[in-house]
């Protein structure tokens, strides 16, 4: 059975639609003893299928360790989100609920190589000095 529902499927087109570049889905996986492991795959492939600009790796977690660290990927199941380079983006749990349309909208930014941010916050940035490791945590409770 699909994960996405007909009602859908014309959104995820049309949002899919306004993507450049080519992105590659990197999807770290494992068979056994994974939460959502299984349906995030499914996810994955279901989305992939909506652009011809859309790839999907599926790797073992466990068997392709070193292609994991590769990728700084430490927990299951993840998805790496890579356009024409890699800019950290990393999803770790089920893209599910609101974080589906968020998931859509970041292959759709890694796509053009465009964050959105205004001007002023891209300023901002620029001026950091040391390195910054940001984590976005999201909870449906």
């Amino acid at each position: 059975m699909a994960l996405i529902q007909d009602t859908d499927k014309a959104k995820v087109r049309e949002i899919l639609g306004r993507m450049d570049q080519p992105v590659r889905l990197v999807n770290f996986t494992q068979e056994l003893e994974c939460q959502y492991c299984r349906e995030t795959r499914q996810l994955l492939e279901e989305v992939a299928g909506f652009s011809d600009k859309l790839t999907l790796e599926v790797h073992d977690f466990l068997l392709e360790k070193a292609k994991a660290e590769t990728y700084k990927v430490d927990k299951i199941p993840a998805t790496v989100l890579i356009g024409e380079k890699d800019r950290g983006i990393r999803y770790y749990g089920i893209p599910a609920g609101y974080e589906f349309a968020t998931l859509l909208e970041d292959i759709v930014m890694v796509s053009r190589g465009d964050s959105g941010l205004s001007l002023a916050s891209r300023g901002k940035l620029a001026g950091l000095k040391d390195p910054l490791h940001l984590q976005v945590y999201v909870t449906p409770t």
